[in-house]
């Protein structure tokens, strides 16, 4: 099991200037390194996609790669000798970066999806260096060793568990000060809860007016972090449109909007990991919807929709059910406000968007109540869904479990045939 801590580092003022020059000089490789590969790119790329049976065909040079540009290092240590004050593995995972935002622009993610052509990170832009081999004895009450930086304190406000071994260490600066994440690593953690319940599963409907609905009636009204913050961070950003380019006090009131905005995601993160708490301590098996939130996002709703992070709390959800054994399903969600959860005939509900920015004025103007013609069922839209969620759940899971029934048996058909032959 692969877990990740964080802890607020408490350097110094040589510390923090140490830090913030590694960030730097870090950034200005990576720069300069994604800019190789982007000359590689212009000199052996065509824009004539045709071309006769007969033509000649220029010698392409060679393609920067993750391992030429490592190689590249120790020429750079030598030319600009102040690069020696950077730990080696931390620098060799510039190369590593780039080659990921690269790769990503050209060929896609594992699902095929391509990102947006790299950008150069500007000053400030570049916030986080790894060491990939960090040893457990460097980490020892209340101060840490961070090689060529020093030992630098660190507020423990919880101990590492017994068993898991430190794998990598990544040091990050923030608004409100510097952390450091440790990637933890158990293998003898049970994957697979022992008293695990396949009965026990709960449907969960996210929303904007309830943060979520569950098939339980049990319901959440969405919190509104960003809207209820919206006032000062307003505030807050007039004082940095209002400041002189390049000043100090301009300095000054980015890293207080800065904070203000970390503070508003930490209160949603924080909600969103209560919330999957509840959840898992509660029911073995969750039924979630699949929804496309980016598409949503693109909605008139999308302030709303980012401020709820339906995606930020899935995916909370999933790790922290990953991790105590239990499981975590998504269904298609087509339909599942419209039929009904009871004999499953289809009945329409007008939703109209408009007549204003929030939420509740939407809610107005749509059905919010599920009144079926055939079972004369009268419940919530929301609790319908979320019935229906997790009648899908429960669906889903029969199928796979008849799916590795198959799979056994035909496993141990053809180990009798082969031990019999």
């Amino acid at each position: 099991m692969r877990i990740s801590y964080q802890y607020r580092l408490k350097p110094n003022k040589e510390q923090r200037e140490n830090i913030d020059n590694t960030l730097d000089m870090l950034r200005c490789q990576y720069n300069y390194q994604l800019a190789q590969r982007f000359d590689w790119y212009e000199q052996n790329r065509c824009s004539v996609d045709r071309c006769p049976l007969v033509c000649h065909l220029p010698e392409l040079s060679d393609k920067p790669n993750r391992f030429s540009q490592q190689a590249s290092l120790k020429q750079l240590k030598e030319e600009r000798p102040w690069y020696k004050n950077i730990h080696s593995q931390v620098l060799q995972e510039v190369p590593k970066k780039v080659e990921i935002a690269f790769d990503r622009w050209l060929k896609g993610d594992c699902n095929g999806k391509k990102s947006g052509r790299p950008r150069f990170k500007g000053a400030g832009q570049y916030k986080t260096f790894t060491y990939p081999q960090f040893k457990q004895h460097h980490f020892v009450g209340n101060k840490i060793t961070l090689s060529k930086i020093g030992d630098v304190k660190i507020i423990v406000h919880r101990p590492i568990p017994d068993g898991f071994v430190i794998k990598t260490l990544s040091v990050t600066k923030k608004a409100n000060g510097y952390y450091v994440t440790l990637s933890l690593d158990n293998k003898e953690v049970p994957t697979i809860k022992p008293d695990f319940n396949v009965d026990n599963i709960v449907g969960v409907d996210v929303g904007l007016i309830d943060f979520y609905v569950d098939s339980d009636n049990n319901r959440v009204e969405a919190p509104k972090h960003l809207r209820k913050a919206e006032r000062k961070l307003k505030s807050a950003q007039r004082k940095v449109s209002r400041r002189k380019k390049g000043s100090n006090r301009r300095k000054k009131a980015i890293k207080q909007l800065g904070i203000k905005h970390k503070k508003v995601a930490d209160t949603r993160k924080d909600f969103h990991f209560k919330t999957a708490k509840k959840f898992l301590s509660k029911y073995d098996v969750i039924a979630v919807e699949k929804l496309n939130v980016k598409g949503l996002a693109r909605t008139r709703l999308a302030k709303s929709i980012h401020d709820a992070g339906w995606s930020q709390f899935v995916n909370i959800l999933s790790f922290k059910a990953e991790n105590a054994g239990l499981k975590v399903i998504a269904v298609s969600p087509n339909g599942t406000s419209q039929e009904c959860s009871n004999c499953g005939h289809v009945v329409k509900k007008p939703r109209r968007f408009g007549g204003g920015r929030f939420p509740h004025r939407l809610a107005a103007l749509s059905q919010r109540m599920h009144n079926c013609p055939v079972c004369h069922t009268s419940i919530c839209r929301d609790l319908n869904a979320a019935v229906n969620i997790r009648n899908r759940g429960t669906h889903d899971l029969s199928n796979q479990a008849k799916s590795m029934s198959s799979k056994k048996s035909r496993l141990e058909a053809h180990t009798v045939i082969s031990d019999s032959v």
